[in-house]
């Protein structure tokens, strides 16, 4: 229960609502499932609550475990008592529970152990409790040559040792040095000496300084990345007044002789344990939350990528384009089966584009063409020309963003479902299915490869991929899935059924023809009843005999609906035809200890639309006719775009040159905004004003801003250069804002003198 109840006070959520969903989730229910059909048992929560649940309640799952460790290893020490054991079992975080357990931590040998072996432990604690007055006599007691300890100045080191380790293991001064380093300290960057010309994309981080506390991802991935790359010297500094003198007023009293071996211990303990370990912490600490935000970051392009407006089943041609290689061109059917495969060279030679020309209007008529799908890469724009030209009536031609194509056709998938044909003809069909389907076809691609992200092959690649699951998941039964249609792939990603289920449906439905009912699930082997539970609400079937098939509502209220259905008098086939009948419906009279008001009415609304696909309608794109390269760009154009990518900086904009410009954050909207996905979203449409053109950087620079009367921009603070910046790869480094803060470092000192001042200045 413990659990549950910082749960609920951390979302602010009842612990009846927590407590029930953990359960869910302990007994194999999918987050999808639990969203969509057991409202009433978790209060309606949505999935991102309960993934916050889930992650939680594993984190201090993970926390007792650990706690549970640390408790035997003191026990086996002979050191656990019991207000030992109360701050561990009472510890709330994993970083509050290794301070308390680092003093019994095993560790290799170090100076303090070394002189604890000598004996020299009593002699540290009656140094460190300052009660005596004559500290040479006392350390004469402990001078022993036998065990290493020779003189008066070797027993007082020894001691001072040990006082330097207690004080850098000492759980509240850890805590305190902690918050404060977040708090107060800074990232310092420096290119290496000798390195500035390897150097130059890290340019900005040459002499940088910035808050940890306030430190975009971006920026700390990116200075992450030159210290990997041994281009950056990277440093984690904090202003040592800020905690020495409140480590003295913790350890120091009086002004004793032995107050001053306190002093230089811990002065050396500071610069020798304690703040090493802390930076090492840091680092890991701001690692961790630059990593989520970029995570974070990355998942929301996938999910809004993944959910982009499909044009639907049409019979299409696609094009993956080319110069001297010439165009793979491939004819699918609505179902998007490969027809036909060929290569037209348009780009080759007068007499080679009539003859492409001829071919692509003999493959349009004779499979009775409804669009034309061509890739964004090379010769794109060119082929998208050539297209045009043809005057092809009742054909829509739209360019397809191709990421990840060539990743798929050299892939197991592709192989499997295309093993006659080259990878050419397989990124050609890749590009045509993505226009039919995104959803459908991208599952097919690892999401890293899809290049919407930031630096996501600098973060945790496990937590990454966690978070990945579960955005594909979340789209996939979001959407739903056709059974007779779908591919192995996308049923992989249907709540309960994995590859190993999505396989053997695929085999089952090769065998025994299409799914006539969702009942006929149960039949394929190794698929039992908790997985039907879990999946059959997601997966559709067409044309059904029961139409509820077809629709959201789960197979276990079917029964519900027919009795709604025979009340009225009607079949269900009417309640889903006439909306009058479904407002007949008394909904509070089909309330029961299972089914509430959230259920019912989920039901109500899928009558009303059943299967409806919650994307957005497909809409017809081109680019500006002319403008095909960056040399065509001129400042102050406007150009029709779509948004490619998002980061913490800005967006990604695709004007159809090749080149990715960028809208920077301060450029998306005349108001201020501090999240790009507060006015944009991965395959927007949108129109956008070149404000700078980088020929020889291909970097492009846009505006989103809207224009007064008199024809000026707003008076918002304009962007400065590195702001108006873009990249040729949409995942490379992000610059930084403002010029690099001039750093001096400040001489070390004697730390003992400053603690000896700080213990005068106390005093």
């Amino acid at each position: 229960m413990a659990h549950e109840i910082i749960i609920s006070k951390e979302l602010s959520i009842s612990q009846q609502q927590v407590s029930t969903t953990i359960a869910l989730l302990d007994e194999g229910a999918t987050i999808p499932f639990i969203s969509r059909y057991r409202k009433e048992m978790t209060g309606s929560l949505d999935e991102v609550q309960i993934m916050q649940i889930r992650d939680r309640v594993q984190q201090l799952r993970d926390l007792d475990k650990r706690k549970d460790a640390i408790l035997k290893s003191i026990q086996d020490q002979g050191k656990l008592n019991t207000a030992l054991e109360q701050a561990i079992r009472t510890a709330e975080t994993m970083a509050i529970l290794e301070d308390i357990y680092l003093p019994y931590k095993p560790k290799r040998r170090t100076r303090a152990s070394m002189a604890r072996d000598k004996g020299l432990q009593e002699l540290a604690d009656h140094i460190l409790s300052q009660e005596a007055t004559d500290i040479d006599s006392l350390a004469e007691r402990f001078v022993d040559p036998e065990k290493g300890v020779n003189t008066v100045d070797e027993a007082l080191a020894g001691a001072r040792d040990i006082i330097a380790e207690t004080m850098a293991e000492d759980a509240e001064v850890r805590a305190l040095s902690r918050t404060i380093f977040l708090q107060q300290g800074s990232f310092v960057s420096r290119v290496i000496p000798g390195k500035e010309e390897a150097a130059l994309k890290y340019k900005d981080y040459y002499e940088w300084s910035e808050s940890l506390k306030n430190a975009p991802s971006h920026r700390v991935l990116a200075m992450r990345r030159g210290e990997k790359e041994e281009l950056l010297y990277l440093d984690i500094q904090v202003d040592e007044e800020l905690i020495l003198p409140k480590i003295a007023q913790r350890f120091i009293r009086g002004n004793s002789a032995a107050s001053k071996q306190v002093q230089v211990a811990l002065a050396d303990g500071f610069k020798r344990l304690l703040k090493p370990s802390m930076e090492t912490e840091i680092r890991v600490i701001t690692r961790q939350k630059a990593d989520e935000e970029a995570i974070k970051v990355f998942t929301e392009n996938i999910r809004q990528l993944l959910l982009a407006a499909p044009l639907g089943q049409k019979r299409l041609l696609a094009i993956d384009p080319g110069f001297r290689t010439g165009c793979k061109t491939v004819c699918l059917d609505e179902q998007g089966t490969l027809l036909e495969n060929t290569a037209i060279f348009p780009h080759t030679g007068a007499g080679n584009a009539a003859e492409a020309a001829r071919t692509v209007r003999y493959l349009v008529e004779k499979y009775a063409i409804q669009a034309i799908a061509i890739g964004n890469g090379t010769a794109g724009r060119e082929t998208e020309d050539f297209i045009k030209n043809l005057k092809l009536s009742q054909v829509t031609i739209v360019m397809v963003n191709e990421s990840g194509a060539s990743i798929y056709s050299a892939s197991e998938t592709a192989r499997e479902e295309f093993p006659d044909q080259d990878i050419t003809v397989r990124g050609a069909v890749s590009i045509g299915r993505r226009l039919m389907d995104p959803l459908a076809e991208l599952v097919k691609i690892d999401p890293k490869s899809i290049g919407v992200g930031q630096y996501q092959h600098d973060v945790d690649q496990q937590k990454l991929q966690t978070a990945l699951d579960d955005t594909v998941i979340s789209c996939v039964n979001a959407v739903g899935v056709e059974l007779n249609t779908a591919s192995k792939q996308i049923l992989a990603y249907v709540s309960g059924l994995g590859p190993s289920l999505a396989q053997q449906i695929i085999t089952y439905r090769n065998a025994n023809g299409p799914f006539s009912t969702r009942k006929e699930l149960k039949k394929v082997p190794r698929l039992g009843d908790k997985a039907f539970e879990q999946a059959a609400g997601f997966l559709r079937i067409r044309h059904a005999k029961n139409p509820l098939d077809a629709s959201a509502v789960h197979p276990e209220r079917y029964a519900l609906v027919e009795q709604m259905a025979k009340d009225l008098q009607v079949e269900v086939i009417d309640l889903l035809k006439d909306a009058s009948l479904r407002e007949a419906i008394p909904l509070k009279n089909y309330i029961s200890d299972t089914v509430g008001l959230p259920t019912l009415t989920d039901i109500i609304s899928e009558l009303a639309k059943p299967g409806l696909d919650p994307r957005e309608q497909f809409e017809a794109f081109s680019f500006t006719e002319g403008v095909n390269s960056i040399t065509d760009l001129r400042i102050g154009m406007q150009l029709p775009g779509i948004v490619t990518n998002i980061t913490n900086f800005g967006a990604f904009v695709d004007i159809g040159v090749h080149q990715d410009g960028l809208v920077h954050l301060s450029q998306l909207s005349n108001r201020f905004i501090s999240d790009p996905n507060e006015v944009v979203k991965v395959s927007q449409k949108v129109q956008v004003t070149v404000t700078e053109v980088d020929e020889k950087r291909s970097r492009i620079a846009l505006s989103m801003k809207t224009t007064d009367k008199a024809g000026t921009k707003s008076t918002s603070s304009q962007p400065t250069s590195a702001r108006s910046q873009t990249t040729t790869n949409r995942n490379a480094q992000a610059t930084t804002n403002r010029r690099p803060q001039q750093t001096q470092e400040e001489p070390q000192g004697d730390l003992a003198s400053k603690l000896a001042a700080l213990q005068h200045k106390f005093k």
